[in-house]
């Protein structure tokens, strides 16, 4: 009796912890709640609550290098083809609306197999899921080297870029996985802006390479042509050499995981880290069931499904003012790396001042819906339209609400935990590419224009302000890591 008295005080104090104000929503969890049995050597009394031991080991800075490798070889793959599009155009023959559905596949593939990657990460772990996916995206990249017979390799492409999207969601959602796992709880948002910004790197990647890769399509008396010069259009400036290259060094990520990429360390960072969580089932559920993670997902998945939906299509958006391509190609290009850059400072600066992360939020919207206002007047002509007006509100705005993903991220976990970080985040990023393929989907509307794209864009952000407003702070996982977690002499830090 004594015994079981014991337990049940421990469950009970974890409850709490977890859930304060909100015991009762715990009590579904109670039975999962439970501390591993290898306690420190001064927690005999029953009376005093139990700690867990915990370490934090050098290598977890190995297994976000290769995770980060890997994230940004799934996003550079997938932006192949359209900052080379019209040297692919040439080469097999494609329409832009060919380049659009291989760009699509991301969309489609994260809505379809989010749920089912999440699934494999709370069930086998992080592990299985990374070799798996990785696997895949070495193995799509390989099928687009097979032939260059137009249409064999056209079909070949399109399943090749199935395949890498296919890895989207752990590529994408798989950082705060990672940072639960491995990092103590004050360098969790940092880690998680770590693998988010490489992915978004890999994505930006090819605008500034695959120019440099692929022959150039030139201009001679209004007729488009591909300079046939030995320089441009030898072996190693086509497509079959881009394709090559990203082949060559997925592989070699893959072989990267595979050789070694552990689940977890041998003791966990945090206590959140050391307590088993809701199994798939009911996580899931009581995910729908919490309000502050629907707060937060509207949030996100409305302006960032919005922005994602955006950006991918600003060449079409400017070209209606004296903007060319490449123009818009690098202004995406440096607003992607500001925001890399950006996103990375803001999730170290969260995880020095943790408890300011709903300030940071409602100050990045404020200044970005300034950014995005005036950019959005100067197209209009509203207010005095210039070049360096667009570019530098672009890649201010850019800069922000990049800056913010890590802090969704992270606070979404905050807020479910003791959901698992594999569940949560699936479904806030599949939630945002909902977003991105609604918005995508509007372009198809005959004679729709492309103003209504940055009223709607602006409208986003000045509609979720207020929803930030409202959104409660609630910490749940780090108070348990807070009061709970007392590191062992030595650990590594």
């Amino acid at each position: 009796m004594h015994i079981f008295s014991f337990f049940m005080m421990r469950d009970t104090h974890l409850q709490k912890a977890a859930f304060p104000g909100n015991y009762k929503a715990a009590s579904e969890f109670a039975h999962l709640a439970v501390l591993p049995d290898k306690l420190n050597a001064h927690d005999k009394d029953p009376t005093i609550s139990p700690t867990v031991t915990t370490e934090v080991y050098i290598k977890r800075w190995y297994v976000l290098a290769v995770f980060s490798l890997f994230a940004s070889i799934q996003g550079g793959v997938w932006n192949t083809w359209g900052p080379i599009a019209s040297a692919s155009e040439d080469a097999f023959g494609w329409t832009d609306s060919t380049i659009a559905l291989l760009s699509n596949w991301g969309a489609i593939a994260y809505i379809i197999f989010a749920f089912p990657l999440s699934w494999l990460i709370v069930v086998k772990g992080i592990r299985w899921a990374c070799v798996s996916m990785s696997f895949l995206v070495a193995l799509g990249t390989g099928l687009r080297c097979i032939t260059d017979n137009p249409i064999t390799a056209t079909w070949l492409i399109h399943i090749g870029q199935f395949l890498n999207a296919v890895g989207g969601p752990v590529a994408y959602g798989g950082s705060p996985v990672i940072s639960a796992e491995w990092f103590p709880p004050h360098q969790r948002t940092t880690a998680t802006a770590i693998g988010i910004t490489f992915n978004n790197l890999g994505v930006a990647a090819p605008f500034l390479l695959g120019p440099y890769l692929v022959p150039e399509r030139k201009i001679m008396n209004s007729t488009y042509f591909i300079d046939s010069s030995p320089e441009l259009n030898n072996s190693t400036e086509s497509p079959t050499f881009f394709n090559l290259t990203a082949c060559g060094v997925s592989v070699f990520c893959f072989l990267l995981v595979l050789i070694y990429f552990p689940n977890k360390p041998p003791l966990p960072p945090s206590t959140s880290a050391a307590l088993e969580r809701p199994e798939f089932s009911s996580g899931f559920k009581s995910l729908v069931r919490n309000v502050t993670f629907w707060q937060i997902s509207v949030v996100y998945g409305v302006s960032f499904g919005i922005y994602g939906g955006w950006i991918s299509v600003l060449d079409v958006n400017l070209k209606g003012h004296n903007i060319s391509e490449t123009e818009a190609g690098w202004s995406g290009f440096y607003a992607t790396l500001a925001g890399s850059c950006s996103a990375l400072f803001v999730g170290r600066l969260a995880d020095i001042f943790f408890h300011h992360m709903k300030k940071y939020l409602i100050t990045i919207y404020i200044l970005a819906g300034i950014s995005f206002a005036v950019f959005t007047l100067a197209l209009f002509e509203i207010i005095p339209f210039s070049s360096g007006i667009l570019y530098t509100t672009l890649i201010l705005g850019g800069l922000l609400l990049t800056a913010a993903i890590p802090l969704f991220n992270e606070i979404c976990c905050e807020a479910t935990y003791p959901i698992s970080e594999g569940i949560t985040n699936f479904a806030l990023t599949m939630i945002n590419n909902v977003g991105i393929l609604v918005f995508l989907l509007i372009q198809m509307i005959p004679n729709i224009g492309t103003m209504w794209q940055n009223w709607c864009l602006l409208g986003s952000i000045v509609l979720c302000l207020p929803v930030l407003l409202f959104l409660r702070d609630r910490f749940n996982r780090l108070e348990v890591d807070e009061e709970r977690t007392k590191p062992t002499a030595g650990a590594l830090t």
